[in-house]
């Protein structure tokens, strides 16, 4: 399964060694990159998560193709990542072109390189970065050391005094597997149930590279083992392959999209063809502005306006 190293290959500066990138303790986008994870620590909790399950779970309204996603990240910029300042489609290629010539006899795993990130247009959609961007960790637990910013960040988050949640194992069983357990919210929880939800003819290790390929304590950092099953681990090794990908191809050399885009086209009709549910969005016409609709254990729906012109998603 093993390709070469990316790191030895690409590089966003030509000086740039691998020990360098998610530099966290300098840079030019620290302040942003600290801000972004300090909000996270904070506000991703038990309740929040299972809420956002429930507020973008339903799949019900907006439609469009992959391609047409891949086009909105065109919009976004990744406030966590202290590596690039460009937007996140260019990424998307650049990663799927680093799987596909290492690995050019695995099509589908070249498309999960394009698709990784493309639950990230709920940025788009008026969610705040540090609900959507960064890496992931389990809620309902107590953090393990190698979570970003984890000596400094989680002291506001009530879950940290909750005694429910603020032990090793918290809410969890022993080896109960990362499938029962509860990630923060993010693009990687999104795309995932997106991808079920629109029966993507992908194998298994794709959905859960998509997944888990943020959850940067447990695949680099080497915790969170205590919550593993024997099929995370056997799993470990597809998410690592993915991660040299996602993380060392990044450079401000930007790719072609316009050459690149019938070959991902090609891809998108084999594994997932036509027009998919996306967002739970409710778009109201005459006003500007995309509504939102929150359909939730609450005896009452919220509706909540967003400042989002129409055209982002017509």
């Amino acid at each position: 399964m093993c390709g070469p190293d990316p790191s030895e290959i690409y590089r966003p500066e030509g000086n740039k060694n691998k020990e360098d990138f998610r530099n966290y303790t300098s840079g030019p986008h620290q302040d942003r990159v600290y801000n972004t994870y300090k909000l996270m620590h904070t506000y991703q909790t038990v309740d929040f998560v299972r809420r956002k399950h429930v507020e973008f779970g339903g799949f019900s309204y907006k439609k469009m193709t992959v391609m047409e996603a891949v086009d909105l990240l065109d919009e976004l910029v990744d406030e966590s990542d202290p590596d690039v300042d460009f937007p996140n489609s260019f990424h998307a290629f650049q990663t799927a072109e680093g799987i596909r010539k290492a690995h050019p006899d695995k099509d589908w795993f070249h498309l999960v390189g394009l698709l990784h990130d493309l639950g990230k247009i709920l940025v788009l959609a008026g969610e705040p970065q540090w609900a959507v961007v960064g890496d992931t960790f389990p809620v309902g637990c107590r953090p393990q050391k190698s979570v970003v910013f984890g000596d400094s960040t989680f002291q506001d988050n009530p879950d940290a005094k909750d005694p429910r949640y603020c032990t090793e194992y918290g809410m969890y069983e022993p080896h109960c597997g990362l499938e029962k357990v509860l990630m923060s919210w993010g693009h990687d929880e999104y795309m995932y149930q997106m991808m079920k939800f629109n029966k993507f003819s992908l194998p298994p290790e794709a959905f859960y590279m998509i997944r888990f390929h943020s959850f940067y304590p447990w695949h680099t950092g080497g915790d969170y083992q205590h919550l593993c099953s024997t099929h995370d681990l056997n799993m470990l090794p597809w998410v690592q392959e993915f991660n040299k990908f996602d993380l060392y191809t990044k450079s401000e050399d930007l790719p072609d999209v316009t050459e690149l885009r019938p070959y991902y086209q090609g891809l998108i009709d084999k594994y997932c063809p036509g027009i998919h549910c996306w967002l739970p969005m409710e778009l109201e016409e005459g006003n500007g502005t995309s509504t939102l609709l929150l359909m939730s254990d609450c005896p009452v729906a919220m509706k909540i306006e967003l400042t989002l012109p129409l055209s982002i998603f017509s």
